[in-house]
């Protein structure tokens, strides 16, 4: 993520609130959080075209961090595919830090937890939220 991409998504994550309309809630739980420095941030993208792209992102949140296990609840999540990408940004400077500008140097995670080498994809992550229940989504976070 650069620096830009880092910045857009703090804004997106101000500017964002529970606005959405006929939806379902969404709960993201991030496992495997190492600390309570910095702060979590997770974004929910419901275009493969603007995943990764902060400041397009569908909603955006960011929590203090706490070793464990952090939620993170999204109200009114209409009916559709989606993915998630959240990252652990311990040293609350609002952006994911990278070695060679390529590679987290904190902690991240993506939903459906894929292995992946080089930026991750929008069909690697994503999956389906119903529109007649709330769903659940269990992200772990790697550092």
């Amino acid at each position: 993520m650069t620096l830009r991409a880092s910045l857009v998504l703090a804004a997106a994550i101000a500017a964002s609130g529970s606005a959405f309309a006929d939806g379902q809630s969404m709960t993201v739980r991030l496992n495997g959080v190492e600390h309570d420095r910095g702060t979590l941030r997770v974004a929910l993208f419901s275009d493969p075209k603007t995943f990764r792209k902060a400041d397009q992102a569908f909603a955006a949140q960011e929590v203090q961090a706490s070793a464990g296990t952090v939620t993170v609840v999204f109200d009114e999540v209409p009916a559709g595919q989606y993915a998630v990408m959240a990252y652990h940004d311990e040293n609350a400077n609002g952006e994911l830090d990278l070695r060679f500008g390529m590679i987290p140097i904190e902690g991240y995670g993506l939903s459906n937890n894929p292995k992946v080498m080089g930026p991750p994809s929008f069909k690697d992550s994503e999956f389906e939220v119903p529109g007649d229940k709330p769903s659940d989504l269990d992200i772990e976070i790697r550092y």
